[in-house]
């Protein structure tokens, strides 16, 4: 085994060699390539979130036609650092009456729901944390906690502004999770497994051509998911006074914050797995580095164009957020999940070719028919403005 070819499996390889060495027995080398592995990934992870909030701040800067953070460090990359150790020394604030157990837990739970997804993840061939035969259930059910961590939080923290902002971000964060589940159905259908391995092999040609609409309801549903712009309504300042997390402060208030950066750059990862064939790529087979760089690429990519939504959007208000949900992607994700089920059991036994076509068509008519069903809806918010505007200006003064 070369470093260069395979660094990652070498260097897994040399510690258990070295724990061999120091006496482990087969059951201690395992439990300790776990626990090493449990406690690698998210201290990496973590760190790399400095790397994210840097990268998300200069893509914007660029997007909005300002700098950015430049003064720290060359191109100020050394500017999250500095965040760091200032939110380290920040006093930590706990309100009076507070449920202080849920209230100290909350962070905690937001950060861990997201760095649990990470364990089924299969950065390249052959590494990933564990590979559950139902990994896509394990994903939608720790990305569950959350949704808890939030109601937690504005719960606990005995202020009717953190209530309602809690009970608001909850309301967003189930609904789109219908349609977010509904659209991995469609994955798991066709390559008839919920193992993320699985679904990563079985994409010779990748699901975002095979079936585009599932796609992008998922990859809507996760910006929604992780309450980025247009659906930021979890820290609606202009209402909620900053939402389910106004009583946070310090490192507690950081973790949220972590947490955030960190989901969005997970749920573009599950994107890339789920979706665009995950390490697959040419000569990922051969040399095992090279997927861990087509994943590091796609997901880069993916994360990419949510930055530039979070810039270029404004923010939906809470009714047309929920109607968009109930009223637009349910429907139409239901709708994609039966018609995939039928076009891949009538075209069983056919070629590779017809059957990518052929899904490829239902999901191009079903796009058009959310298109048609979206303008009907902005004409119809449209008319409601505008009575509403008339009214206004015929009520006597």
């Amino acid at each position: 085994m070369s470093f260069w070819r395979d660094p990652i499996n070498f260097i897994i390889q040399w510690v258990k060699t070295v724990l061999e060495g120091w006496g482990a027995g087969p059951d201690g080398v395992v439990f300790w390539m776990n626990l090493l592995g449990a406690v690698l990934v998210p201290l990496l992870a973590m760190f790399f979130c400095l790397f994210l909030i840097w990268y998300e701040r200069k893509v914007l800067g660029r997007v909005q036609d300002r700098l950015g953070p430049n003064r720290l460090g060359p191109w100020g990359i050394i500017q999250p650092i500095a965040d760091m150790l200032k939110i380290f020394t920040k006093e930590y604030i706990t309100p009076q009456g507070a449920d202080k157990v849920i209230y100290n837990l909350a962070p905690i739970l937001s950060v861990a729901a997201v760095l649990l997804i990470w364990a089924v993840v299969p950065f390249q061939r052959g590494v990933y944390g564990a590979d559950l035969n139902v990994g896509v259930l394990y994903i939608m059910a720790v990305g569950s906690i959350g949704a808890l961590a939030v109601l937690m939080a504005g719960w606990s923290s005995n202020n009717k502004y953190a209530v309602l902002g809690a009970i608001r971000s909850v309301a967003q964060l189930i609904s789109y999770e219908v349609p977010m589940t509904l659209s991995l159905l469609v994955p798991v259908m066709l390559s008839h497994s919920m193992s993320m391995n699985d679904i990563v092999a079985s994409q010779d040609v990748w699901f975002v051509v095979t079936v585009p609409f599932a796609a992008f309801i998922f990859f809507v549903s996760t910006i929604a998911e992780v309450g980025r712009s247009p659906f930021d309504l979890l820290e609606a300042e202009s209402e909620l006074v900053a939402g389910y997390n106004v009583e946070y402060s310090g490192l507690k208030f950081g973790m949220f914050y972590v947490a955030e950066f960190l989901h969005s750059f997970t749920v573009a990862m599950l994107f890339s797995v789920i979706f665009l064939g995950g390490w697959r790529g040419p000569g990922a087979e051969s040399v095992p580095i090279l997927g861990f760089v087509y994943l590091f690429i796609k997901t880069m990519a993916v994360y990419f164009l949510s930055v530039l939504i979070r810039g270029s959007l404004p923010r939906f208000r809470i009714d047309q957020m929920i109607n968009l949900n109930w009223k637009v992607f349910v429907p139409q994700t239901l709708a994609v999940v039966i018609f995939t089920a039928v076009v891949d059991k009538l075209m069983v036994g056919a070629p590779m070719g017809w059957r990518v076509v052929t899904l490829l068509a239902v999901n191009v008519v079903i796009g058009m028919i959310m298109i048609v069903m979206l303008g009907k809806f902005a004409h119809g918010e449209r008319e409601r403005q505008l009575r509403s505007v008339k009214r206004t200006d015929s009520s006597p003064a």
